[in-house]
Parts: structure tokens; C-alpha cells; sequence
């Protein structure tokens, strides 16, 4: 499976700048965001490894991402809940998954509460919680292995231990824990 971060998003690029929270709600992509995501699919395809399914976070830094390499692979998309990012930020706040449905008409959105994201602060265990259950779960599933998932900093790096630039991507194994096998692009 290989686990990749969102392109740049412009909360990224205040916050790079002035280490303080920039007050955007769930931001978009920038422009060298997108970019970064189409660098990343072709780095993907050059190297001809198979990507049969999309899993993506319900943010819209990450939809906009996995569009972007849905174009590029044509394969279908899952939006999960569980890989999205820690709340801790003003960028953590979601958007209704009614919003989300009607913006992107062409992804499956699972059943899930208009309100997905968490009231109060999200703390490391529950983040690492959750990759415990979305390991457990892709673990079982024979696609797993062809499978890449468009998630957040502290997800990855709780999921994986890696920590990882916009863009970037790690490939990892699941087997009884999750181990990193190769980073296919940096």
C-alpha cells in the first residue's frame, strides 16, 4: 500500500511562513499543490507501480488530490474517515459531507455524519487509534497491496512513523505492524 500526503494546501504555505494557525477552514490546494500531486502520480507511473484504488481522506486538500490522481490512474475513489488528519488546527475543521457530495458528484461518499470531524482537540492515542483500525481493516482486504491513500501528516506519521512532505509518499507493508518498505517519491 503506499500512503501519500496531500499536495501543498494554502493553510501549508501561511503556516510554513509564520508558524501561526492562519484561521482557514479546511483549505484548498495552491497551485504548486496540484503540481506537486501531478509530479507525484507520474513519478508513480514511470516507475510502473500498480495503483488499483484510491482511498482518500474526506478534506478537501486530500479530494483534491485524489482527483487529481484519479485523472492520471482512472481508478475508482474511497473516501474514509479514518485516514483523516489530527484535529488540532483551524485547517482541521471539515466541511458537511452534504457540502462535500454535492462539490464532488462523481466520488462515493460513505454514510457519514454531515459532521465527521471531531468537537475538541484530537490527542495522539485517538489519532493512533484510528490507524490502528484502518490498518486492522486494509490488512484483511486482498487490495490492499494496490491501494494508495491520500492522507495527512499525523495520520502517515501515526500509521507509519514516517513523516512526510506535501506530496510525498511512502510505501509500506501490513503485515502483524505496518513497515515501511520504500519511498517511491520524496
Amino acid at each position: 500500500m503506499i500512503l501519500m500526503r496531500h499536495g501543498e494546501s494554502e493553510f501549508n504555505v501561511v503556516y510554513g511562513a509564520t508558524r501561526t494557525d492562519p484561521g482557514i477552514r479546511d483549505p484548498k490546494l495552491t497551485p504548486k499543490g496540484r503540481d506537486q500531486v501531478a509530479a507525484a502520480a507520474a513519478a508513480l507511473g514511470a516507475k510502473d507501480i500498480p495503483v488499483r484504488r484510491l482511498v482518500a481522506s474526506p478534506y478537501t486538500r486530500a479530494l483534491e488530490s485524489v482527483s487529481i490522481l484519479a485523472e492520471i490512474f482512472d481508478v475508482p475513489i474511497t473516501i474514509e474517515p479514518l485516514v483523516r488528519e489530527r484535529y488540532a488546527w483551524t485547517c482541521d475543521i471539515g466541511t458537511p459531507s452534504s457540502t462535500l457530495a454535492a462539490a464532488w458528484p462523481t466520488i462515493c461518499f460513505p454514510d457519514m455524519p454531515e459532521r465527521w470531524w471531531p468537537e475538541d482537540e484530537e490527542h495522539d492515542h485517538l489519532v493512533e487509534a484510528r490507524a490502528s483500525d484502518f490498518h486492522q481493516a486494509m490488512a484483511a482486504d486482498p487490495a490492499h497491496g494496490e491501494t494508495l491513500v491520500v492522507s495527512h501528516w499525523w495520520f502517515i506519521r501515526a500509521l507509519s512513523g514516517a513523516e512526510l512532505a506535501n506530496a510525498a509518499m511512502v510505501k509500506v507493508r501490513l503485515a502483524p505492524v505496518v513497515e515501511v518498505v520504500s519511498h517511491p517519491h520524496p
